[in-house]
């Protein structure tokens, strides 16, 4: 941040919230606000006195802005304000970052060493996640205050990572405080904005112009009263303006706007800027215009490269720009900053054009002899660029391969800017390779739509020589149309190419129709897409191709169809293929085994289904592949083994790269997904809010297979939220009825069991027994274990109903052996819980004690707590007493005697009142491990929050934690 020296004046208000967030710091509590503004109003000046009072009390503050020249420099906003700092931090203060974090780190600050080698943009959140977690460490010892200034100017990289600390801010004493011009602002960024501010965690603090009192004051004893009051009138009270106007005194032409640095200002103060400029001399001059083009902030060496002098002249220079306080120092040693970024455009507009493209090409060439990145010179290359120029055309390409995993729209930004320079005798292969790579860029950000033109122009441009590449590219934009909700489009498009080729057994035609059984899938039309995998599969292997993704695809469309016995006789044959090259993840494709894993999902084989998508999921960091189903496969097979913190946190991560992402159709699948695996943990909240956003985002005529997830996720939150009738409702018009036809075959079973509940609780039970005998005689035409896990529990709680305790006893304990049999530990407890109500109705006290203390332990494990604490209430009515819930020191302290000696000094530091990256500061741990620690803590002395775990702490005694 610039030095600024001149003292503030007004803002009394602003300056005593100011206080009140720097308070907050003291009190170990972080936060975020937001200074808006139009240009010139104070809000760099209303930063800065915050950094001083900061500073004054011992805080850290880190300082950096936005570029309004430089907005595609991915992260730039955060490199300029970290990077210099962390390159300077004690390495003990870092240590304990892993190794994966400080992979990604490197991306936004290369002072940390070396990045990690390619990645999937799907995943860009990784860094986000990296970045909080530095933060979380630098605060770790001392609050930290990051000032970002002009992020209404900040590149798209930086705008998803400043969301992301505003979703979910960093959990330490950390003020984030930034400042935009409101009609500048991003919609992504505005968007962010706003929903803090309605979370509460953000303030927002709009400045207007300053009185006439405190002008008078600003402009000080030397301007007349009769002056001050003209200027006043003509600066409308903009500190900025006022000041400039103030500093000379030629005529100023009346009225109108000027239009300046993206903004209008009053025409006096472009006029004011340029007298201010004129008195400058030649060289001077130059070297500001050299400044311009070298950046915001510049360095004197790119200033004196831009303006093609020598350091010495630069220096003389710089002499005259300090003294006239057009540019000023930073923090940063060789760094300065110009008075205000509306000076930096009049000199870069001012500047001869034709000189303005030398310069950029000299700051290029100065970049590229001191060893800077593709990523650091194609912004200079960019603008000077030669059309043709194979130099050039590489720096541009290689930024944007750079920059695609992290930074799509930078890459796309590249991509594009490649293309302007390529020469049109180019190789059409060569175009078609830009555009293929600038659109996948664009679809990673949500720009679907130019995505799609992108892909159209490539297939225009190919010829019958390029058959596969012009059918992958037919692939590519087919599934970008999915996204859209053009689905007819799609259909059409793959159904028309495969028309084209003539010969169904041609090695392209098994994509296409590879791609229409997707379209079968998105339709929710099973038979369709079982169909087309077939064939796809057939084709492939009289082509001589053995088409392990054709295959894969096939078992997954036999699975959702419900042709158990076929699914898995495929499953096994490609399982035994994937497995075989265990160690060699490129020799399968991703696509490959994710379809496998998915089909393992179906088919409750959960552990199978697991290790595969995490095989898949590396395969594709490693290649930078995209393949967003793998999350919520992994996520949900985690969920039904009960690993349930494991599950949220993957799931987490895909409703964070969904959001990334911009499109509505993503984001509805991955919270559907954070929902389910929410209501299995028994968070009714976080599942209900995430079902109502999913559902909301779906097109029901249109996708059928999302929206009937979206409505059984709904209403497995809305029935324990007590709306029965709502979740009826919403389950039977989302998944197409009584029978629930647009469901996959093998977790119909699921919804009918969920909806037998809904008509129970509303005393329906002619249409529950219904529900149920559709479940059981679902779960009998399949042979899965977890149907008939799900459908003999529906008919255990008909029965219950019904006054038959014995038979519900039966038929639950047969479904916790059934769900016991796939592994689904939360789905077993769940049924011994209503085994235990059953038998304790039947009389047989001490066997309803066992299961429910059976299920009540497994779901305390799992963390499920609030299906933990329902087993419990069971307990307690028979007269049995949880023993995790006893309340005297002997027992607390076994409980304690649980504990590893790392969690025992976790837990005592959480007595402490230690946030996690305070606990992880002073045992040398990542913040990973420390949450790690917590999780196992808690579900080994039966708590869900930090109180409890004191007060169990506490309650055993000092030695128990010594």
């Amino acid at each position: 941040m610039a030095t600024v020296a001149e003292p503030l004046v007004g803002r009394a208000a602003e300056l005593g919230l100011l206080d009140r967030a720097v308070a907050e710091l003291d009190r170990r509590e972080g936060g975020a606000l937001v200074v808006a503004g139009e240009p010139g109003i104070g809000k760099t000046r209303l930063l800065a006195e915050l950094a001083a009072r900061a500073d004054a009390r011992g805080h850290i503050v880190l300082a950096g802005g936005a570029s309004e020249l430089e907005a595609d420099l991915p992260f730039w906003v955060f490199a300029d304000a970290l990077e210099e700092y962390v390159a300077g931090v004690e390495p003990r203060r870092l240590a304990s970052l892993g190794d994966d974090v400080r992979a990604e780190l490197a991306h936004v600050f290369p002072a940390l060493g070396a990045a990690a080698a390619a990645a999937s943009p799907d995943e860009r959140y990784r860094t986000h996640r990296a970045v909080r977690e530095l933060l979380e460490r630098l605060a770790a010892s001392k609050p930290l205050v990051l000032v970002l200034d002009d992020v209404h100017w900040a590149d798209a990289a930086s705008v998803e990572l400043l969301g992301a600390l505003l979703r979910r801010p960093p959990d330490a004493a950390v003020l984030l405080a930034l400042a935009a011009r409101p009609r500048q602002i991003p919609d992504r960024l505005a968007v962010a904005l706003e929903r803090a501010r309605r979370d509460g965690t953000l303030a927002r603090l709009e400045l207007g112009a300053l009185p006439r009192a405190d002008a008078r004051q600003l402009l000080g004893d030397a301007i007349g009263e009769t002056l001050a009051d003209a200027l006043y009138a003509e600066s409308g009270g903009n500190p900025f303006y006022l000041e400039q106007l103030a500093r000379v005194s030629a005529t100023r032409p009346p009225g109108g706007e000027t239009v300046l640095a993206g903004v209008e200002v009053p025409p006096a103060v472009a006029a004011a800027l340029a007298e201010e400029l004129a008195l400058l001399s030649p060289a001077t001059r130059r070297v500001f215009e050299g400044a311009a083009v070298a950046g915001d902030p510049f360095e004197p060496e790119l200033a004196a490269a831009a303006a093609a002098v020598d350091e010495g002249a630069v220096m003389q220079a710089l002499d005259e720009l300090l003294a006239l306080e057009l540019v000023r120092c930073t923090d940063v040693p060789r760094r300065l900053r110009f008075r205000h970024p509306l000076v930096r455009r009049a000199v870069y507009e001012a500047a001869p054009g034709g000189w303005v493209l030398g310069a950029h090409e000299r700051c290029a060439e100065a970049l590229a002899r001191a060893g800077a990145s593709a990523t650091g010179r194609a912004h200079h290359v960019e603008h000077a660029a030669r059309h043709g120029d194979p130099a050039a055309l590489a720096v541009l390409c290689e930024a944007g391969e750079l920059a695609r995993p992290r930074a799509p729209a930078s890459a796309a930004r590249w991509f594009g800017a490649a293309l302007r320079v390529l020469p049109q005798t180019a190789p059409a292969q060569q175009r078609v390779g830009l555009l293929t790579a600038r659109a996948g860029a664009l679809a990673a950000t949500g720009e679907l739509a130019a995505s799609r033109a992108d892909l159209l122009a490539g297939i225009g441009l190919l010829g019958g020589e390029d058959a596969a590449v012009r059918i992958r590219l037919i692939g590519a934009c087919a599934a970008v149309e999915h996204l859209l909700g053009r689905h007819d489009e799609a259909r059409a498009r793959l159904a028309g190419a495969l028309h084209g080729l003539g010969d169904p057994a041609a090695p392209e035609a098994a994509a296409l129709m590879s791609e229409l059984a997707i379209d079968g899938l998105f339709a929710g039309d099973y038979a369709a897409m079982r169909e087309w995998a077939g064939r796809a599969r057939d084709g492939a292997r009289a082509a001589g191709d053995p088409s392990l993704t054709a295959g894969a695809l096939l078992a997954l469309a036999e699975a959702l169809a419900g042709a158990v016995a076929d699914a898995e006789a495929h499953r096994t044959e490609m399982a035994a293929v994937v497995d075989a090259t265990a160690g060699e993840d490129l020799a399968c494709p991703v696509e490959a085994v994710a379809h496998l894993a998915t089909t393992e999902l179906y088919l409750d084989r959960y552990a199978d289904a697991g290790a595969h998508a995490e095989r898949a999921l590396a395969a594709a960091r490693a290649t930078g592949q995209r393949f967003p189903t793998l999350v919520p496969t992994l996520g949900t097979a985690r969920f039904m083994q009960g690993r349930l913190a494991e599950a949220a946190e993957i799931l987490d991560g895909g409703v964070e790269a969904a959001r990334l992402s911009g499109v509505d159709q993503a984001i509805a699948w991955s919270q559907v997904n954070r929902s389910l695996a929410a209501s299995a943990a028994g968070d009714v909240d976080t599942a209900l809010a995430a079902a109502e956003e999913g559902f909301g985002l779906t097109r029901p005529a249109q996708e059928r297979f999302i929206s009937a997830w979206a409505g059984v996720a709904l209403a497995a939150a809305l029935l324990p939220a007590r709306d029965p009738a709502g979740a009826a409702d919403v389950l039977r018009r989302a998944a197409g009825g009584e029978e629930v036809p647009f469901l996959p075959a093998g977790w119909r079973a699921m919804a009918l069991e969920l909806l037998t509940r809904c008509w129970l609780a509303l005393g329906r039970r002619e249409e529950a027994g219904r529900a149920a005998a559709r479940a059981e005689a679902q779960a009998a035409a399949l042979g899965l274990p977890m149907a008939a896990a799900w459908a003999s529990r529906a008919a255990a709680a008909v029965a219950l109903d019904a006054a038959e305790p014995t038979v519900a006893a039966g038929r639950a304990l047969a479904s916790a052996a059934a769900a016991d049999q796939a592994g689904a530990v939360v789905e077993a407890a769940l049924s011994r819980t209503l085994a235990g109500r059953a038998l304790a109705q039947a009389g047989d006290v001490d066997r309803a004690a066992a299961e429910l203390e059976r299920a009540a332990a497994a779901l305390a494990e799992c963390g499920a707590l609030r299906h933990r604490d329902a087993a419990e209430r069971e307990l307690r009515k028979l007269g049995r007493h949880p023993y995790r819930r006893t309340r005297r020191g002997s027992h607390d302290a076994a409980g304690l005697a649980s504990l590893t000696g790392r969690e025992l000094q976790v837990a005592r530091l959480v007595v402490d009142r230690k946030t996690n990256p305070e606990i992880a500061a002073e045992l040398f741990l990542s913040i990973k491990t420390v949450e790690t620690h917590l999780r196992n803590i808690f579900a080994k002395l039966g708590v869900s929050s930090r109180v409890e775990l004191a007060r169990a702490v506490e309650r055993a005694g000092g030695e128990q934690v010594a």
